[in-house]
């Protein structure tokens, strides 16, 4: 991240460079920061010359399987939601609008007898974009590909996913470390739905499982960044006009696009021990928000990146714990001597949770984020521009309670930094009309010390929205 610029949280699960452009956290990280899910679960041919397909693989099988479950290709599923919010002050370089939009999401998946087909596409109509034109990379336009891929199970002990869709793993609750898929800030801190945090990767997907260990590989041929801040909906601090800036200054970037080159490779290994879960992670590939900035062009880059990281989750007291590390190596400013690139960084997670009354749930987290190769990150800096700090803290926490037949949901999760002074509040209602329809209502309050730490530069974007979604 640029020396000149406050770092973004690295990490904000679910229910969480450089100048110009605040550096996103690279996990506001699982299952929409939830705890990792478990992952998953031909006759050689006579003399003919003509040899016949493997069973399944030919043209009648495949006939026969469209003709027997007819009633499969009609199981459609899916929602439209709509959704308005307000900004509740003036923000000069921001529409006072938050949101303003309604989609229609269709679902559909089908188990043929050799692979299952998945399909997740939203169509759009979102008033305060700036095109309709279609982009599945950004996710703008009135059509966002959510998901089409197709699954199989080769052996018994590997299964295979290719295609677009949604990856997640890690400890942490709307806080990542090494969950390094993309995600969309903009969506969170603007009011969507929390699943809009995590954004599609293009990618193969294959898991290993054995009684010593299991193994997930995941390659994506082409770099997938985040849908970060880019000031087209939410305003930040830039340190370039030392002011908060917006629509005025639209980040510009220069971004890997070199298919099967600049590509992303990202490894888990992980077993039960007993009641502890245990995770090892790799990555290699690049920061997902901009984290350097090219002096020359004047746009913010995505520097080189590999990720060493571990995590476990296990039974304490009444409730879970987590634990979580990650080693974040910036390949190309090894010895933290280019103001211009992020610094390799240590990132901790510590985290509880607990029910500690009827329907009622509380969750903590701790996140540490240590600056390495401090003094040679200071020594390079420009005398004008206003140093990291060598280590960022920051506390969250989560209280849940479901009432009215658990018909009502009502949330509130804070991050609160006591080196940065300042917080961010997400408190969220929802109720349950039935199986159908549901309504909610929530915010995104921001407040800081400073204008231009991660929390504080947000302070014009505060916002309050309500929704409304119908379920099929």
């Amino acid at each position: 991240m640029l020396a000149d610029e406050p770092a973004l949280p690295a990490g904000l699960g679910e229910d969480g460079s450089v100048a110009g452009e605040p550096t996103l956290p690279e996990g506001l990280d699982s299952a929409v920061g939830k705890p990792d899910l478990p992952v998953g679960q031909g006759e050689s041919a006579d003399q003919d010359p003509s040899p016949e397909l493997p069973a399944g693989l030919d043209g009648n099988a495949l006939e026969q399987d469209f003709s027997n479950n007819k009633e499969a290709w009609s199981g459609l599923s899916g929602f439209w939601d709509a959704r308005f919010g307000l900004r509740t002050q003036q923000d000069p370089h921001e529409r006072r609008r938050a949101i303003a939009e309604t989609r229609l999401q269709l679902d559909f998946e089908h188990d043929f007898s050799i692979f299952n087909l998945r399909l997740v596409t939203d169509f759009i109509y979102d008033d305060l974009a700036d095109s309709r034109q279609i982009s599945l990379e950004s996710g703008q336009g009135w059509l966002d590909l959510r998901e089409v891929n197709l699954s199989f199970t080769p052996t018994e002990i590997v299964d295979i996913k290719i295609g677009r869709q949604i990856l997640t793993w890690g400890s942490g609750d709307l806080l990542f470390i090494n969950d390094l898929f993309p995600k969309d800030w903009q969506a969170f801190f603007m009011g969507r739905e929390v699943e809009y945090l995590k954004s599609p990767s293009d990618a193969i997907k294959a898991s290993f499982f054995n009684k010593l260990v299991n193994l997930d590989i995941v390659y994506i041929p082409r770099f997938d960044a985040d849908r970060f801040i880019d000031g087209s909906r939410i305003s930040f601090f830039s340190p370039q006009a030392n002011s908060l800036s917006g629509r005025n200054a639209i980040i510009h970037t220069q971004k890997p696009t070199d298919s099967f080159n600049d590509h992303e490779v990202s490894l888990r290994l992980y077993k039960n021990i007993g009641v502890m879960e245990a995770a090892l992670y790799a990555y290699d590939g690049f920061w997902k928000s901009p984290a350097g900035f090219n002096p020359v062009s004047g746009q913010a880059t995505f520097p080189a990146l590999r990720v060493y990281g571990a995590s476990l989750r296990m039974p304490a007291a009444n409730g879970i714990a987590n634990f979580e590390v990650g080693y974040y190596d910036s390949r190309d400013d090894s010895k933290g001597r280019n103001p211009f690139i992020n610094n390799s960084e240590f990132r901790l997670l510590a985290g509880y949770e607990q029910e500690i009354g009827k329907n009622l749930t509380l969750g903590l987290q701790y996140y540490l984020e240590q600056l390495l190769d401090y003094s040679d990150y200071k020594a390079s800096l420009p005398v004008t521009v206003k140093a990291r700090d060598h280590n960022r803290h920051l506390f969250t926490l989560r209280v849940t309670k479901m009432t009215h037949q658990q018909n009502m949901l009502w949330s509130l999760f804070i991050y609160a930094s006591p080196s940065d002074q300042d917080v961010y509040l997400r408190p969220h209602i929802q109720y349950k009309i039935d199986d159908s329809w549901r309504v909610e209502a929530g915010a995104n309050i921001f407040s800081g010390k400073n204008k231009d730490s991660f929390f504080g530069q947000f302070q014009d974007n505060t916002n309050f929205y309500g929704a409304v979604r119908f379920s099929f």
